[in-house]
C-alpha cells in the first residue's frame, strides 16, 4: 500500500514539474488516500497480532 502511494506521489511530482496541474492533483489525492489507509491498516494489523490465539 505505501509503495503504490509513493508512486502514485513521484507521478504527481513529475507531472507537476512539467504542468500537469490535473493529473497532478488527481494522483498526490489518490496518493494521499492509500498512505492513509496503509496506516489505518497498519495500526489495525499490529493491534490484532499482538491479541493472545484463541483457544
Amino acid at each position: 500500500m505505501f509503495y503504490w502511494a509513493l508512486m502514485f506521489l513521484v507521478v504527481a511530482i513529475v507531472a507537476g514539474i512539467f504542468g500537469l496541474t490535473g493529473v497532478a492533483a488527481i494522483a498526490s489525492e489518490v496518493a494521499w488516500i492509500l498512505f492513509v489507509v496503509g496506516l489505518i491498516l497498519a495500526v489495525v494489523f499490529f493491534i490484532m497480532g499482538r491479541r493472545p490465539p484463541k483457544l
